[in-house]
């Protein structure tokens, strides 16, 4: 019974050394090898595929005391993916509340006002921290991805900047661009000026894309609305440029032609009435507010005339003269 006894003893005192010992160890702070100190967790990653990453980064001395210790705080499901900083050094605990709460370090990307799609996916494209699912598949297919039911991309992603954990797909990031513009476009349609000459909020989007491209100056942008709307209203063609140089595509070299004015082609509206079949840009929610409530003016006619400002004239003998004045 003695032998019995401290063989009972002596096992609760190696149990008591060994609890005192782990926990002096996960709540001792591991040196960084510089500070701040960044790493990343791959998403997907199993408990003891996380634990290595940690070693392998540098944070963590050993993995087998943070598989045992996420299993003992019940947290080996837990452990969230993406960047994280560390601006002092942190104990193998605190690294665990900080990774099971998801205080990552965001990446971000940028989609900017009157960018093609084209221009969009270059960005995603080229971004290090996207994961990228839409290489090589046509814009149709990436549609599909998203679930839009519209047939063409472009003007369909609303421009903003976009945070997202590093490994994210770009399909998800093109997916948050879809259904961001199509809140913002349902909302403004919904608020929409009375006799509005626009059946849908596609031929809106379409409208403000022109709106944006043309825009030099932001208190410019209502008034130009309201010129298009005048002109579709009478049935005028609506003879802006960027359409023109957005149908030429890669032929357009940077100067427009009088003969590219008079070359018919779909996105022509020099040749053809109407809007064009499609928005020719991604336009900001100054654009879309713009065509959808623009500035009442009996202007049919708008000339730049220097340091982003527009002439705006309501016949043609005045706008000729605007014409000479500020372009020739």
């Amino acid at each position: 019974m003695r032998i019995l006894k401290r063989l009972i003893l002596f096992v609760l005192a190696c149990i008591f050394l060994l609890a005192g010992w782990f926990a002096y160890h996960v709540n001792a702070a591991v040196q960084l090898p510089v500070t701040p100190y960044e790493f990343s967790i791959k998403s997907g990653s199993s408990l003891r595929s996380v634990a290595k990453q940690l070693v392998d980064a540098g944070v963590l001395h050993d993995a087998w005391s943070f598989v045992l210790l996420s299993r003992i705080m019940g947290y080996a499901a837990s452990l969230k993916a993406g960047d994280y900083e560390l601006i002092e050094s942190a104990s193998p605990l605190q690294l665990l509340e900080r990774i099971t709460t998801g205080d990552v370090n965001q990446s971000e990307v940028r989609f900017i006002e009157g960018w093609t799609f084209s221009q969009l996916r270059r960005a995603l494209d080229e971004h290090p921290a996207i994961r990228h699912d839409t290489v090589g598949l046509s814009d149709q297919k990436i549609l599909q991805l998203i679930g839009a039911s519209e047939i063409a991309a472009e003007g369909l992603f609303f421009p903003d900047t976009y945070y997202f954990v590093r490994g994210n797909s770009d399909v998800a990031i093109l997916k948050r661009a879809y259904h961001t513009m199509q809140n913002n476009l349902n909302i403004v349609w919904a608020e929409r000026a009375e006799n509005v000459p626009l059946t849908n909020a596609y031929q809106a989007l379409i409208l403000a894309s022109i709106v944006e491209k043309e825009t030099g100056k932001e208190s410019d942008r209502t008034t130009i609305a309201g010129v298009f709307l005048n002109r579709l209203r009478l049935g005028m063609r609506l003879q802006t440029d960027p359409t023109v140089i957005y149908g030429m595509g890669e032929k357009f070299d940077g100067n427009l032609r009088k003969k590219d004015l008079l070359t018919d082609q779909e996105y022509n509206t020099y040749t053809r009435s109407g809007l064009p079949p499609t928005p020719i840009a991604m336009p900001g929610l100054a654009s879309i507010q713009a065509a959808l409530n623009p500035a009442k003016t009996g202007a049919l006619y708008f000339v730049a005339k220097g340091g982003g400002e527009s002439h705006f004239s309501s016949n043609l003998t005045d706008h000729n003269r605007a014409v000479s004045k500020y372009q020739k």
